[in-house]
């Protein structure tokens, strides 16, 4: 179930992050969605955490 919280979490947070840098460039969109995925994993898993025993 971690797992399935963790690729969740990092779709919709490099998804996020291309969205808001595809404005920009798509040099930025690629670092931007970099970001987000990595906010994304740290997300899902302080929800994992609270959620799962």
């Amino acid at each position: 179930m971690n797992r399935i919280f963790n690729f969740i979490g990092m779709t919709i947070g490099g998804w996020l992050g291309w969205a808001l840098g595809s404005p920009v460039s798509i040099f930025t969109a690629f670092i931007v969605s970099i970001v987000g995925t990595g906010v994304g994993l740290y997300a899902a898993r302080r929800v994992s955490r609270a959620l799962l025993p």
